[in-house]
């Protein structure tokens, strides 16, 4: 008992209150810092179309009011597609994109971190070698691979895409193979479970951390796409093409544009700050280690 006391009375002792100041208000400085442009936005959203055009401009809006708001729903009103209808396009290219991309990219990782077969680091250097490519550069053997799918002008031609990510894949197998340890694996086989067992109910409620990483990576990507490229049907269009219709008319909608902005920015953000911590709690209590 005395010696746990004077361990504690130790790790009191080194800890030094001012330098415990000095952190918590740098920190405080810095995650103002990175909120600005967000409040900035969500402030030009409340100011009226006089305001937005004062010189030099206010952070703040003098006569704040949900006007531009207001508009924005009255152009979507008046629109032939109705603003639920690209709601629910974008809501179900990014939540079944998001949920499959999770799914497939866990179980690659899997394979690919866990179970020995021929060919499995040539596969995995490719996966590497691919992230390399930027979108503009497959955005031709999409299209090309769509077409032959004849999934063109469907949301398949971008939920598929999207299935297929390296990014994830690299993630998910990384992080499999620094927390799962090989004897959990051989255990769980000597007690006769199989792969399928043991991905479902050991490996992904452990990668846990993981998986909510990339829901947040996957959602956000899927939530922004434009889909001008592979569908041309009005109907099918996601809410990020109507709004940046509406962005693109000019001086006399710039406070539309504005709240056109906050609402694509608000859903990304809500996905963020719940599932970041989740993030943080399973961070804290599931590694393993050998």
């Amino acid at each position: 008992m005395a010696i746990k006391k004077r361990k504690h009375k130790k790790l009191y002792l080194n800890r030094s209150l001012g330098g415990n100041i000095v952190i918590n208000i740098f920190l405080v400085l810095i995650g103002a810092f990175m909120v600005l442009p967000m409040v900035y936005a969500v402030s030009n959203s409340l100011k009226p179309l006089s305001e937005l055009w004062i010189y030099p401009p206010t952070f703040l809006p003098q006569n704040p009011n949900l006007s531009n708001f207001k508009s924005l729903f009255t152009l979507m009103g008046d629109s032939w597609v109705p603003f639920s209808r690209y709601l629910a396009n974008t809501l179900t290219v990014a939540v079944v994109g998001t949920g499959g991309h999770v799914i497939i990219s866990s179980l690659c990782a899997y394979a690919l971190a866990k179970i020995k077969f021929p060919g499995r680091e040539f596969i995995f250097q490719v996966i590497v070698l691919s992230l390399m490519f930027s979108t503009a550069v497959t955005g031709i053997p999409n299209y090309l691979i769509m077409g032959k799918l004849h999934m063109i002008n469907t949301q398949w031609a971008l939920i598929v895409p999207a299935f297929g990510s390296s990014l994830g894949l690299y993630l998910m197998k990384q992080f499999i193979e620094a927390n799962i340890p090989d004897v959990l694996i051989e255990a769980a086989h000597i007690d006769g479970a199989g792969h399928s067992l043991i991905f479902w109910r050991l490996v992904m409620p452990l990668v846990k951390p993981a998986w909510l990483t990339l829901i947040i990576f996957s959602f956000q990507s899927l939530w922004g796409v434009g889909a001008t490229t592979f569908i041309q049907s009005e109907n099918l269009k996601t809410l990020n093409y109507a709004l940046s219709q509406i962005m693109a008319g000019g001086i006399a909608r710039q406070g539309t544009a504005a709240a056109a902005t906050v609402i694509m920015m608000l859903v990304p953000v809500i996905v963020f700050v719940t599932v970041q911590s989740n993030v943080v709690e399973t961070v804290a209590t599931s590694g393993m280690k050998d």
